[in-house]
């Protein structure tokens, strides 16, 4: 992993918590943050390490996971690009909960503590977008907690496809990354993601061919029992 200063009001500019900020806001901001290559399989950080500031991805994706005593790990969320996280435990001032790595090569943004609150200060508006982004997540959040404990297995992984569809009459998709990964994600053992894969496609409700899934019967699917 290397990390650099460089001139990223353009990468920032993107980003919709700070399309609103003028252009001196912009450089006060991107003095403060670090643009970050990340291979694939690098340790952005881990459980217990100081949280100065937050990451935004620009490309690529990053996974964020628990890790058990025993070196189990469970996967909390997967970070795509323009997603980001660590904000919360930023304004607590905690540590990272969490160990984030990158499952491909990635660039993310590193926005510094410091810098931020400084330009929050100038500019309360970014303070609300960012309450709102922050709130938004903790909505997403309580859905999974219900879609753990108030539906079946095969019902997470529907709705992890539909979600996945890209625009309302997509019929294909493909894995954005490991089925373990997404099995952890969605509270799954792998063995138990699989056998629903297989008893959908038995079903002929989808087709799959490795990372590929192709929606065979949309309405069947939607209509798939608790």
């Amino acid at each position: 992993m290397t990390a650099h200063k460089i001139p990223v009001q353009e990468f920032l500019s993107k980003i919709p918590l700070f399309r609103q900020l003028a252009g001196n806001e912009l450089d006060e901001l991107a003095a403060a943050t670090t643009q970050i290559h990340a291979a694939r399989g690098t340790v952005l950080f881990k459980q217990g390490d100081p949280c100065v500031g937050f990451h935004t991805v620009m490309y690529g994706q990053i996974k964020l996971m628990l890790i058990s005593p025993a070196g189990d790990e469970k996967v909390v969320r997967l970070i795509r690009p323009g997603g980001s996280f660590g904000e919360a435990l930023m304004f607590m001032e905690k540590p990272y909960i969490v160990t984030a790595q990158a499952l491909e090569d990635s660039l993310l943004l590193h926005v510094g503590k410091v810098g931020l609150y400084e330009v929050m200060d100038r500019h309360p508006m970014l303070a609300r977008k960012m309450i709102a982004s922050l709130s938004q997540r903790l909505h997403a959040l309580m859905g999974d907690v219900e879609a753990y404990s108030m539906r079946s297995g095969a019902q997470r992984v529907i709705g992890y496809f539909l979600r996945s569809l890209e625009g309302d009459q997509a019929q294909h998709l493909r894995l954005s990354t490991s089925k373990a990964v997404i099995a952890s994600r969605l509270n799954l053992t792998p063995e138990h993601f699989s056998r629903i894969l297989r008893d959908l496609s038995d079903q002929k409700l989808i087709h799959v061919k490795g990372r590929d899934i192709t929606i065979l019967d949309m309405d069947g699917l939607q209509a798939y029992p608790d």
